[in-house]
């Protein structure tokens, strides 16, 4: 019938984990992200959205720009657009986030990777 889901699945696989597109408008979209314990998204920066980061299952080791300060459940970050930033997971346990992401474009195409432990560019 058409369905975008036929062909394209909400979850996501990545080498540090997965995320889930939960649901999206044309100028944001709130994703639930997945850390591996121990495993670390690329150093990154994005030209036209900003990102809001509340964890809501283990502990994350957050960088923004030089600051680098760890969130617990319950708490939450803002990312402003082009700040660089990484999200690691320093437990022994997933690391659960939700992101919202807002702006005047939110295509994937918009990670400028800085530096990536996984050879991507």
């Amino acid at each position: 019938k058409g369905y975008e889901e036929g062909v394209t699945h909400n979850k996501i696989y990545r080498p540090w984990g997965s995320y889930t597109s939960l649901i999206e408008s044309k100028k944001w979209l709130v994703k639930k992200i997945e850390v591996n314990p121990g495993s670390k998204l690329s150093f990154q920066m994005h030209n036209h959205r900003a990102e809001h980061w509340i964890v809501v299952g283990g502990t994350a080791k957050v960088q923004i720009d030089d600051e680098k300060f760890l969130l617990n459940e319950n708490q939450s970050t803002y990312i402003p657009i082009k700040a660089k930033h990484r999200l690691i997971n320093p437990g022994n346990t997933k690391l659960i986030i939700i992101e919202i992401q807002s702006g005047n474009y939110i295509g994937e195409d918009d990670i400028v990777r800085l530096q990536d432990d996984y050879g991507r560019d």
